[in-house]
């Protein structure tokens, strides 16, 4: 699973629509829509921002590991 396929699980996951999750990232429900699209990068911004909110770990976003768990004492950004 890919970073785009991930960000659309976590979204799903969490019965949240594009529009929800942009607001957190303070960007529109289009720009977030061409994230999970894969059509533009997401920045690291809000890579971190998503971390945070869906308290996963960014190797998990980025399809590094396949756990959603971060590690023990990793800081929690919200």
């Amino acid at each position: 699973m890919d970073c785009m396929e991930r960000l659309r699980a976590l979204r799903e996951d969490n019965d949240l629509t594009q529009t929800q999750v942009a607001e957190v990232l303070g960007t529109s429900q289009t720009m977030y829509a061409r994230y999970e699209r894969g059509a533009n990068e997401l920045p690291i911004r809000h890579l971190v921002a998503l971390c945070g909110f869906y308290n996963v770990s960014a190797d998990y976003l980025l399809g590094i590991r396949p756990d959603r768990r971060r590690e023990p004492g990793v800081a929690r950004r919200t």
